[in-house]
């Protein structure tokens, strides 16, 4: 859908006519992002003006103004005749001029008021004489009525405003459809903050931008610090990195020193962190130091956090938390947690520790989200011990746990295949008055399904889950797909996956890369080349994991051109053969009997800068010991003993076996031949006599038939 492009590179205009109160033009050339006079003015402000959105008839003219203007007391003859002919205003002026002001309040103020337009049965019934005029009364609500019900105008408002964001027609923008409407000036901040707000929850950020715009161009202005705050990180999260910058700069700081307020550049620092943009979200921050704005502990929290996600290391993030306690910003749970987290993902698990204590010597006691983010850190490294030790400590300090607390647990005994810690701990987390989730449920699954023959409880872990009304997530299909793979049942794989479909839930690339692997597993390669179509489709791009499983699939059956394919294919997506791809391939050919391609892959190898590794040089020693070709077994062994790749001791050990065994023989007949060398070239060596050969027998050794003895002369 083409729509009329946002301005928003432009600078801002300073009005000071207050009377410069008209709406934007719909389709004006260059117009202003935010109008703002010299002399700030209350946004709370009221103004009344009439709708302009549709000329009313002259009939109804007069019952559609405000009572304070006056008709004319002498219309001309012409007019007069005209409405004359009128049939619903002759109707009118036979009613009674008297009415009644209570029941006219109480039907401008009643909630949810329903009205019913009906003809009197009388004509000299008073009640009926007053309700016509009431009716039409009510349709011009004074300003003073308004004033008492705010509640109720600023839900009409925001739900009109949405509505037509909503309902907007094609090549229109939420500002054009905007521009016709005048809200009386019963619009406020509080009701702009509110539309920006739900937009940007329903996912509408090109309508919460217009409108955005739109405010900005209104007299009294609507755009404040708050709105920035709202407005920001819906951008951000949206992945509008461009528009939030541009909104930024455009910001009137030397006109509205309002606009300076650490909320401002904290919101464009978190939209920017949001959509990748960390380098632009330091120039923010730059930016504040340099209109000598205090950050506050929130700064330092989503500061810590870019440099986390842009990778920065931890001596670095250390001095900047230093650098921040200097400027007399204090320690503080989202400071600290952010600086922990940073920590924990390098792996520094004892400093993140040691950070904790000097929190709590600070008389500010840790809470579970800090407690979680050490205990995952433990769970994910396998120190599950030292995760329980954490959890046992969490709840002598008082500290509840929560439904992530026990997931992070229940996570760190599935990776170790214990389903049956996680079931205990499934039961504790219900006697804590805690519901499991899906997440819950998962790691019951991944801990079922990881155990080769386990994967019917993974089943049935997976219909526990459906029978409690938790709805199955990507993550939940992944685990028991990848328990079907285990067990070597792809068939009940690619069902579950179809039921996966057919529940609207998309599948994950981790979710592909299991389908994948258990067709591998199976062999078939043409639904391997199915489900690989399928996830191009998708656009889901793949993964290391996803290329490897695919090369190593086809390569397996035979199908060394649709390797290659893979390999090309993910080459352009800046995936490019790693060792392991070759030794996959290697061990293709090798199966395949192609043991001669192997020098040639190692070639390809040493042209990429890859050096083979302990896994490489085994694979070449048995392709080549399997077709006894222990010359070349010998010379590759030498190569990876050389090379300073060998295995772990027991492959070796395996390894250094079996090629003993060979070495002797080679050995024995390379000692019989030097000998004979050697006594050749001495003249030692005895011609055999060459007698007739046995047709039957071949004169082996020992074989022979004995020659006759010549009789010995008797005595």
């Amino acid at each position: 859908m083409a729509v009329a492009p946002l301005n928003l590179c432009r600078q801002f205009s300073i009005s000071s006519s207050p009377s410069s109160s008209s709406l934007h033009p719909p389709h004006l050339l260059t117009p202003q992002l935010i109008k703002i006079p010299n002399a700030p003015q209350n946004p709370k402000k009221k103004f009344s003006t009439s709708c302009c959105s549709s000329s009313p008839s002259p009939i109804f003219l007069p019952f559609l103004q405000t009572p304070s203007i006056k008709q004319p007391q002498n219309p001309n003859k012409d007019e007069e005749a005209e409405e004359s002919d009128d049939p619903l205003l002759k109707f009118f002026k036979t009613r009674t001029s008297n009415a009644d002001p209570l029941q006219e309040g109480r039907i401008s103020l009643q909630k949810n008021r329903r009205t019913s337009w009906h003809l009197a049965s009388s004509l000299n019934d008073p009640e009926s004489e007053a309700a016509p005029e009431s009716k039409t009364e009510n349709l011009d609500v004074s300003s003073d009525k308004i004033a008492e019900t705010p509640a109720e105008v600023e839900e009409g408002i925001v739900t009109k405003i949405l509505k037509i964001a909503r309902s907007l027609p094609e090549n229109v923008t939420l500002g054009e459809a905007l521009e016709s409407c005048d809200f009386g000036g019963k619009l406020g901040v509080e009701e702009c903050l509110e539309v920006l707000r739900v937009l940007g929850e329903e996912g509408e950020v090109m309508s919460c931008l217009y409108f955005f715009e739109w405010i900005g161009l209104r007299e009294p202005h609507l755009v404040t610090a708050t709105a920035c705050s709202v407005l920001f990180p819906v951008l951000g999260r949206a992945g509008k990195g461009d528009e939030l910058l541009v909104v930024f700069k455009n910001l009137p700081f030397k006109q509205n020193p309002n606009f300076k307020d650490v909320r401002v550049y904290n919101a464009a620092i978190s939209g920017l962190m949001s959509c990748g943009r960390y380098n632009d979200a330091w120039t923010v921050y730059e930016m504040m130091e340099a209109s000598n704005i205090r950050p506050d502990h929130v700064t330092s929290s989503i500061m810590i956090t870019v440099m986390r996600k842009n990778r920065d290391s931890a001596e670095d993030a250390w001095k900047f938390f230093e650098k921040m306690n200097q400027k007399g910003i204090e320690w503080s749970l989202e400071a600290v947690g952010a600086l922990i987290k940073l920590f924990c993902d390098e792996g520094l698990k004892k400093e993140a520790l040691i950070i904790q204590s000097e929190l709590e010597k600070k008389g500010i006691s840790s809470n579970a989200v800090i407690y979680n983010t050490i205990m995952d850190a433990y769970g994910k490294s396998n120190h599950v011990e030292e995760a329980e030790g954490l959890f046992t400590e969490m709840k002598a300090k008082g500290v509840a746990p929560t439904a992530v607390t026990y997931n992070i647990l229940m996570d760190a005994y599935s990776r170790r295949m214990q389903p049956d810690i996680v079931e205990k701990l499934l039961e504790e987390m219900e006697a804590a008055g805690l519901e499991p989730n899906v997440r819950s449920y998962t790691c019951l699954i991944s801990a079922y399904g990881r155990q080769k023959k386990m994967s019917d409880m993974a089943a049935d872990a997976f219909l526990r889950m459906k029978r409690v009304g938790i709805k199955p997530s990507s993550h939940s299909y992944t685990a028991l797909i990848h328990a079907y793979s285990i067990s070597g049942w792809h068939e009940k794989a690619y069902l579950a996956f179809d039921d996966m479909l057919r529940e609207g839930i998309k599948p994950s690339i981790e979710t592909y890369t299991a389908l994948l692997d258990a067709f591998r597993r199976a062999g078939d390669t043409e639904t391997l080349m199915k489900i690989w179509k399928l996830m191009i489709g998708d656009k889901v791009e793949g993964t290391r994991v996803t290329f490897n499983i695919l090369v190593d699939g086809f390569a397996k059956q035979g199908q060394y051109v649709e390797a290659r394919d893979v390999m090309h294919e993910f080459g352009k997506h800046g995936f490019h053969p790693t060792v392991m791809t070759y030794n996959m391939l290697m061990n293709a050919y090798a199966r395949g009997g192609q043991e001669s391609k192997l020098p040639q892959l190692l070639k390809e190898m040493a042209a990429v800068n890859l050096k083979p590794d302990s896994v490489t040089y085994s694979t070449i020693i048995y392709a080549y010991v399997r077709v006894r070709d222990f010359s070349r077994a010998f010379y590759y062994h030498k190569q990876m003993v050389k090379n300073r790749q060998v295995p772990d001791a027991k492959s070796y050990e395996k390894l250094r076996a079996i090629l003993n065994v060979k070495a002797k023989i080679k050995n024995r007949k390379d000692k019989s031949a030097l000998m004979g060398i050697i006594k050749a070239s001495a003249g030692l060596l005895k011609e055999k006599k060459k007698g007739k050969k046995d047709e039957f027998w071949k004169t082996k050794k020992g074989l022979r038939t004995p020659q006759p003895r010549p009789p010995q002369p008797s005595r």
